[in-house]
C-alpha cells in the first residue's frame, strides 16, 4: 500500500526543498539549476511535492514557455528512492503544465546523476551528442529600471577587442583593473584589494573614454556616465545632484561609473570665501571614500589637464591608480590603419608609409584622416570624368595617395608642447 501522496507545492515546503537539494549535494550530484532558480520556480512556476505524513520526501519543479517545458528540479530522499515516486512526480508536474499546450518537455541532468529511471519511466528519451551551454546575464531584471533612470547601459561585449592597437595601455588596464575585479576570489587569495577608483589622463583624443567603455565591456558591468553639466540644472544644485546620483548608483550590484573632464568639478581650490565650485569639489571628495566601500564598482575619471586637479583629489586612498593614456606608438598606429583601410584595398596601400607620416597623431586624428580619405575617394569615383558610374575607372577604394593627402590636411589635436607636458606629468603624477 502506498504510504506517500502527491500534492501541489506550498510556501511552507521551502525547508523541505532545501533538504532535498542538500541531499543531492551530499551524494556528489551538482544540480544544473541554481538553488535560487529552483526556489523562484517553486513560487512562480509549477511545483509538486511528495509527502509521507508531515514529511516532504520528494519534489518536481517545472517551467513552461510557449510550447516548451523544462524540468527544473526532480529529487527524492535517498531512503524513498525505488518506489516510483519520481515517475509520479514527473507525471504530476507535467499535468500542471498541460494548459500551456506543450509540444515538448525537456530536462537537463548533470553527468554525475545516474538515477534516471523516473525520466525513462515517463517516456523521456536520452539525446546523444548534445552539449549544454549557459551564460549568466550581467544585469538582472530588477536593476534595469534604476539603470535606465541613471542613463546607464550595458555595452557590447566586443568593445575591448575592438580597441585597435594600444597594446601597452590595454595590457596595463587588463592587469591592474580587469584581472582583480573579474577574479575577485582569486585576488583575495593573493591579498590583492580590487581597485575602486582610477584616473585616466592624457592629451585630448587619445581614447580615454573609449578605454573606460572597453573596461565596462570587458567586465560585463553596466556603464554609467555622470555628466556634471547636466546635473548643474538640478534644483538641488550640482553638489546635491551629484550626491543623489551616487546614492542611486549604490543600488546597482555592479557598475563602471565614468566622469569625463573631471577637472571641471575637481579643480584646484583657492580663494576666500569658497566659490560654489569649491563646494562641488568638497562634495566629490566626500563621495569617493563612500564609493570605495562598495564592492563591485569602479569609478573612472578622465582628464586632459591633470595639473588642474586639486592635489587632495589625487592622493593615495582616493584613487588606486593614475594611468597615462598617450599617443599611439608605431604598432598601435599600424593596427589602427589596418582597421580603417577597407579590406578590398588594404594590400595595395603602403601602410608602413601611413604609419610613418602619422607620428604624433592621436587615435581620433588617424580615424579622421582615414574617413576623410575614403570620402575623397568616393567623390572621385562618382564625379570624375563628368560623372561616370562609380567604379568605372577601376577604382575600388582609397589609394595610398588619397590617405597621404588626407593626412597632410589633418590638423593634429596634440601639439609638441602638450605632448612634452604629458611626458612630464607621467613622471610626476602617474601612478601605475
Amino acid at each position: 500500500m502506498t504510504t506517500w501522496r502527491i500534492r501541489d507545492f506550498h510556501s511552507s515546503d521551502l525547508d523541505g526543498i532545501l533538504h532535498l537539494w542538500e541531499s543531492l549535494k551530499a551524494d556528489g550530484v551538482e544540480p544544473v539549476y541554481a538553488l535560487s532558480e529552483v526556489l523562484a520556480s517553486c513560487q512562480k512556476d509549477h511545483a509538486v511535492v511528495a509527502v509521507q505524513g508531515d514529511q516532504l520526501v520528494g519534489a518536481a519543479v517545472g517551467r513552461a514557455a510557449h510550447d516548451q517545458g523544462w524540468i527544473v528540479f526532480l529529487s527524492t530522499l535517498p531512503e524513498f528512492r525505488g518506489r516510483g515516486i519520481g515517475t509520479s512526480l514527473l507525471a504530476a508536474v507535467e499535468n500542471r503544465m498541460a494548459p500551456h499546450g506543450l509540444n515538448k518537455l525537456s530536462a537537463l541532468m548533470p553527468e554525475s546523476e545516474t538515477r534516471v529511471e523516473a525520466f525513462l519511466g515517463r517516456g523521456f528519451v536520452v539525446k546523444k551528442n548534445l552539449r549544454y551551454f549557459e551564460r549568466t546575464i550581467p544585469v538582472q531584471r530588477q536593476e534595469l529600471e534604476p539603470l535606465g533612470l541613471l542613463g546607464g547601459r550595458v555595452l557590447a561585449r566586443d568593445l575591448w577587442e575592438n580597441v585597435a592597437g594600444m597594446r601597452r595601455e590595454k595590457e596595463l588596464l587588463e592587469r591592474r583593473l580587469v584581472l582583480p575585479l573579474a577574479e575577485a576570489d582569486l585576488a583575495d587569495e593573493y591579498g590583492v584589494v580590487p581597485p575602486r577608483a582610477v584616473v585616466l589622463f592624457g592629451p585630448p583624443g587619445t581614447g580615454k573614454t573609449t578605454f573606460a567603455k572597453a573596461i565596462a565591456s570587458r567586465l560585463e558591468w553596466p556603464f554609467v556616465e555622470v555628466f556634471p553639466s547636466r546635473l548643474a540644472s538640478d534644483p538641488k544644485g550640482l553638489a546635491g545632484a551629484l550626491r543623489e546620483t551616487f546614492l542611486e548608483i549604490a543600488e546597482l550590484e555592479h557598475a563602471v561609473v565614468f566622469i569625463d573632464e573631471v577637472e571641471e568639478i575637481a579643480a584646484q581650490r583657492a580663494g576666500d570665501p569658497p566659490s560654489p565650485l569649491q563646494g562641488v569639489t568638497n562634495e566629490l571628495l566626500k563621495i569617493i571614500p563612500a564609493f570605495r566601500e562598495q564592492p563591485g564598482r569602479l569609478l573612472v575619471c578622465a582628464t586632459n589637464f591633470i595639473r588642474a586637479l586639486d592635489s587632495a583629489f589625487l592622493r593615495h586612498g582616493r584613487f588606486d591608480y593614475v594611468i597615462p593614456i598617450g599617443l599611439p606608438d608605431v604598432h598601435a598606429r599600424e593596427a589602427m590603419w589596418q582597421r580603417f583601410i577597407p579590406a578590398a584595398v588594404v594590400d595595395t596601400v603602403d601602410v608602413a608609409l601611413l604609419v610613418d607620416r602619422t607620428e604624433g597623431f592621436s587615435p581620433a586624428d588617424i580615424e579622421f584622416a582615414a574617413r576623410s580619405a575614403s570620402q575623397r575617394a568616393l567623390e572621385k569615383a562618382v564625379y570624375d570624368d563628368g560623372g561616370t558610374a562609380p567604379g568605372s575607372n577601376g577604382r575600388k577604394g582609397p589609394t595610398t595617395q588619397d590617405y597621404l593627402d588626407a593626412i597632410a590636411d589633418t590638423k593634429t589635436t596634440v601639439s609638441k608642447e602638450v605632448q612634452q607636458e604629458f611626458l612630464e606629468d607621467i613622471d610626476v603624477l602617474g601612478r601605475v
